[in-house]
């Protein structure tokens, strides 16, 4: 008869079931604590395709990660999906922040077998969302790992995609770390997509081999996120953010999205940059091939690029590649406002979706509809103010209007909008037009600032609305 550990994995084979047991006996033993650096003696992965890994590993009613962002193991999803179906199972619950590729979990046809379950929405999962096939959880970047280390979420799977072991017997994460660290240190089973064409990452990137219940060999190009072109009211905000608001030594942060890369684009002349921030892009190589980004005055990890996860195209992999000089860290780490803050001039950058006259700030909705979700923006809003030099800088960048001609500073803030950023919160509001510097600021003064930045066409209307709001004109004084 199989011990209760073997039954709780359901392996197909007894060779499966000896290595289930080793490392649970290994983890119980209080020889580890679920860290994934360390070697497990006499353990080593089943290698597998990727039909044999879910017929073995998959059930009804699991709770399962899947690492995100350009290392979305899109093989072990089509795998899963199929053999989900062909088993006929049902109330999977997965889990996950941004992913890129199909999703095919989220296509109607598979209700009640996968729900999803984002911490951070991508495009893949905004119509199952929006129709009620999937959920969508707030909450702040640096605290997803916690979800996991304190058994809130027991992960029954995590399903990961890692670099070919090293002669050591380790894998990398490759371009993101963020929240799967702590996934991995917390799943009663791992399946890995092993893909030579991912970036050997460094820093909190590597799992031993010995973690891992199956590798499946499948090379496939990352999902690339290309950098579109700027349009000019974004190249204004990069010049306004750039020339007013950049210091040279600043400790940089940057959100997703065109608004920072057009930022970035404006800082070629700047010196001993610094970068800890929960993601970046192609536009960080560039700066650092020129000599802008030298790390040199941070106090936290200086001299190195740190971020917890990297999306662009292969220009960045391939600049993240074996580079001591870029570490990938456990979000926890990365986003947590005690480290964020000890950094000098700490510029934190995002965009957001609306803001209204009283500063309030909106960034993971279009009224009801859920558009992305907190990630880390109040988690460096906050790193950023708190900067134990005085110097920090929160800055949230939006055009003044949508394509459309609507504007984005608003009396009120749609109905059904989330608030991200509250109004105690904000500090500077950039568009196109200038810098409003909220932090202070009394409702009457904002929305003056607020108004002379909005796009002109809307100023006239703003300063009515105001005054039914607040019962008094907008004022500077």
């Amino acid at each position: 008869m199989l011990s209760a550990t073997c039954r709780a994995v359901r392996p197909s084979s007894i060779a499966a079931c000896r290595l289930a047991v080793v490392k649970r006996a290994y983890y119980l033993s209080g020889e580890i604590h679920h860290e994934p650096f360390h070697p497990i003696p006499g353990r080593n992965p089943e290698w597998l395709n990727g039909q044999q890994a879910f017929e073995r590993h998959l059930d009804s009613a699991q709770h399962i990660f899947i690492h995100g962002g350009a290392a979305t193991p899109n093989h072990l999803i089509d795998n899963m999906v199929n053999v989900a179906q062909e088993k006929k199972l049902k109330d999977i619950k997965l889990m996950h922040i941004h992913t890129e590729g199909p999703a095919k979990y989220n296509e109607p046809e598979y209700e009640g077998i996968f729900r999803s379950n984002s911490f951070f929405t991508s495009s893949n999962c905004r119509k199952a969302i929006q129709d009620g096939r999937a959920d969508f959880t707030p909450i702040f970047l640096s605290e997803i790992p916690l979800l996991f280390r304190r058994n809130y979420i027991k992960l029954d799977m995590a399903l990961i995609m890692v670099t070919p072991p090293d002669r050591h017997g380790f894998c990398s994460l490759g371009p993101s770390v963020d929240c799967t660290r702590a996934a991995i240190q917390n799943a009663r089973v791992i399946i890995a997509q092993v893909n030579p064409k991912s970036p050997r990452t460094r820093g909190d990137a590597y799992i031993h081999s010995s973690h891992v219940d199956c590798f499946v060999h499948m090379p496939e190009n990352l999902q690339e996120m290309p950098a579109r072109s700027m349009d000019e009211a974004e190249v204004a905000i990069g010049k306004q953010i750039a020339q007013n608001l950049v210091e040279n030594g600043a400790t940089l942060q940057m959100g997703i999205g065109s608004i920072p890369d057009a930022v970035l684009a404006e800082l070629g002349s700047h010196k001993d940059l610094g970068v800890h921030s929960e993601m970046f892009s192609d536009g960080i190589v560039d700066l650092t091939q020129t000599g802008a980004i030298t790390n040199a005055r941070k106090k936290i990890k200086p001299g190195k690029i740190v971020s917890g996860f990297v999306i662009g195209s292969s220009k960045v992999f391939n600049f993240i590649n074996d580079n001591p000089f870029v570490e990938l860290c456990d979000i926890q780490f990365t986003n947590r406002t005690a480290i964020i803050c000890q950094n000098p001039q700490v510029t934190a950058i995002n965009s957001c979706i609306e803001v209204d006259l009283t500063g309030q700030v909106v960034s993971d909705s279009i009224g009801p509809r859920i558009y992305s979700g907190v990630g880390g923006q109040i988690d460096f809003i906050r790193g950023a103010a708190l900067c134990t030099d005085g110097r920090g800088k929160p800055i949230i960048a939006l055009q003044s209007a949508t394509k459309k001609g609507v504007s984005k500073i608003t009396p009120f803030i749609k109905e059904g909008a989330g608030v991200v950023t509250t109004r105690a919160h904000v500090h500077y509001i950039v568009t196109e037009h200038g810098i409003a510097q909220l932090w202070g600021k009394n409702l009457r003064q904002r929305a003056y600032h607020l108004i002379q930045i909005a796009h002109p066409d809307h100023r006239k209307s703003l300063e009515e609305a105001a005054f039914k709001r607040l019962k008094c004109m907008p004022s500077p004084d």
